[in-house]
């Protein structure tokens, strides 16, 4: 294990965000854009944009599309991967801390994710969510 440095509410005892999601340019190895990922509803509320902690990476479609769940608030995003801007979110049974795959079968893409939560004080679950592309 390790320990965390946390309030003594429990929050990350740094300054948000607390995660993010970045991409980097390959070519420079500038960071190209970068967005706060996952929500903490409480925090929401108020207008502040947290992020969370994050388990699992993303997965980059051949038509430029960045899948990514990994947060505590147990959503699943699709970001543009030119400039970030977030396209598409649905909420999973649990969170989804793990890296989602990619598919094909008859010519149909699908993007599938494993939810099985349990970290970070969240639900734990064992369910897998599919999604098809258009």
């Amino acid at each position: 294990g390790y320990n965390k440095f946390l309030t003594k509410e429990g929050w990350p005892a740094i300054r948000p965000p607390w995660g993010t999601l970045n991409a980097v340019d390959l070519n420079t190895g500038e960071i190209a854009w970068k967005v706060t990922l996952g929500s903490v509803p409480e925090f929401e509320k108020r207008g502040i944009h947290t992020g969370t902690e994050n388990y699992g990476g993303p997965v980059v479609t051949a038509g430029g599309l960045v899948f990514i769940a990994a947060t505590s608030d147990a959503k699943i995003r699709a970001f543009n991967k030119r400039n970030g801007q977030l396209v598409w979110e649905h909420d999973l049974p649990a969170s989804g801390f793990a890296t989602p795959s990619i598919y094909s079968v008859h010519g149909k893409q699908y993007i599938v994710i494993a939810c099985g939560g349990g970290k970070l004080k969240t639900k734990s679950g064992d369910s897998y969510m599919a999604f098809a592309l258009p």
